[in-house]
């Protein structure tokens, strides 16, 4: 078992000034005498890299009920660059070795070892650890970052976790989300859903952000972009720049075009999913004094991590997003425009470190008539994955999971006639061979 460590000294005043800081006692109070907790805190607060060490810092105390098998805290993300960048810092912090004490597992990359007690995972990894063991009896805490971002596999963790509460007494859950709650569809519904567990608001350290809209509509997002980026290094003073795009294609253009425009005057990062992880950590190498830094991400940036430098957002109005096409029973991706939830969230990278400014290539009655919030990935995708997903955990009859926002009944009996026509249920719903395969595979 590891002996608890002292942080780093080099970090111990940096966290100490973070807003989760002030919450720290009454955090552990809470945590100790509840078997759920809630935190809602802006990015940047430091929720997600101190939260897991509070907590570990309660579990490893002697006077928390002890146990001679190894035992995991687990600390959820829905980006792996989130999940990877989370590890690396608190071990620092720990002045521990990453992949010891601290780990990370991630698609396609474990990062962990026999000694690991906290864990940064993401929510694909843990949904798929919990197909093998529902109870998750590894962990004795799991914390789910960043529940707003309502993906299938967040809210099916959720529906999960709640009945490993009932099931194991002593296992523990912490859910933390962005702040704004009026604007979010995850943290009003999640404070309902599990209606009793108390709440903790950890206090905003973001400066005002300026808003600027464009007077008239805009034919092209990605040239719109691209000018601005280029007027923003001309015209502004110093402050790197993130600017949010939509997925591959767009964004390898445009940091082409800055590049080629602006030259060495600038270090252009491009941010997105399927980037390697080396490449993806760039965003947090520190800006040489002589260059602006400038990110141009998909929404991965909106609220997963927490990058310092930021002073300027340009905002597109839009993102790719799955959907599927009940009649057709075709899965396809669609770029759409965002919410104003997402819109928040992108303006408030600006605020960080200093006053910034967010620009917004749309209009104020655009923005108005934007979604408040986002349509829950699980009642927009192929629900096949979710069926297939529940029935290995167990859960015979679909409509009893309990559901933040359900699947129709349509759509989920739609799904198991395809698996049964596909092998992989019986005529009694239940997984066969077949389907018990599917379910393991993991979608490309």
């Amino acid at each position: 078992m590891m002996m608890k460590k002292k942080s780093a000294a080099r970090y111990y005043e940096e966290r100490r000034n973070l807003p989760v800081w002030v919450q720290k006692e009454e955090f552990l109070r809470t945590f100790m005498e509840n078997q759920m907790v809630m935190v809602t805190g802006e990015t940047g607060s430091g929720k997600t890299t101190q939260i897991p060490q509070f907590v570990l810092e309660t579990v490893m105390d002697e006077n928390y009920p002890s146990s001679d098998d190894q035992w995991l805290v687990g600390c959820t993300q829905p980006h792996r660059v989130a999940a990877i960048s989370a590890a690396r810092r608190v071990a620092e912090e720990m002045d521990v070795k990453i992949g010891e004490e601290v780990g990370y597992t991630v698609r396609f990359e474990d990062c962990s070892s026999s000694r690991t007690v906290l864990k940064y995972l993401t929510n694909d990894v843990l949904l798929r650890e919990a197909r093998a063991d529902p109870l998750l009896a590894r962990y004795k805490v799991i914390i789910l970052d960043e529940v707003h971002d309502r993906s299938l596999a967040t809210d099916l963790l959720v529906g999960i976790l709640k009945r490993t509460l009932t099931s194991r007494p002593d296992f523990k859950l912490v859910v933390m989300s962005a702040t704004l709650e009026e604007y979010f569809s995850g943290a009003p519904l999640i404070k309902e859903y599990f209606s009793g567990a108390p709440l903790i608001k950890v206090p905003s350290s973001l400066h005002p952000v300026e808003i600027w809209y464009t007077r008239e509509p805009v034919m092209d997002y990605l040239e719109s972009a691209i000018s601005k980026v280029i007027q923003i290094h001309m015209c502004e003073p110093t402050g790197d720049i993130l600017v949010f795009l939509t997925g591959e294609e767009e964004i390898e253009q445009a940091c082409s075009r800055i590049i080629r425009s602006l030259g060495d005057q600038v270090t252009v990062v491009p941010l997105y999913s399927s980037l390697p992880s080396a490449v993806q950590h760039k965003i947090f190498d520190p800006t040489p004094k002589s260059l602006r830094k400038i990110i141009v991400s998909t929404n991965v940036a909106e609220t997963s991590l927490s990058m310092d430098g930021i002073v300027y957002v340009v905002d597109s109005g839009f993102s790719k997003q799955k959907d599927y096409d009940f009649h057709t029973a075709v899965e396809f991706w669609l770029v759409s425009p965002i919410s104003q939830a997402s819109a928040y969230q992108r303006a408030g990278r600006a605020g960080r470190t200093r006053p910034g400014k967010c620009f917004r290539l749309y209009t104020e009655q655009t923005f108005n008539d934007f979604p408040v919030r986002e349509t829950p990935e699980i009642v927009r995708s192929n629900p096949v994955n979710t069926v297939l997903t529940l029935k290995q955990l167990g859960v015979n009859d679909l409509k009893s999971f309990e559901y933040i926002d359900p699947p129709s009944p349509k759509m989920l009996l739609r799904a198991l006639e395809d698996l049964f026509h596909l092998g992989a249920v019986d005529d009694q719903g239940n997984l066969t061979n077949i389907g018990l395969m599917m379910s393991l595979e993991e979608p490309l």
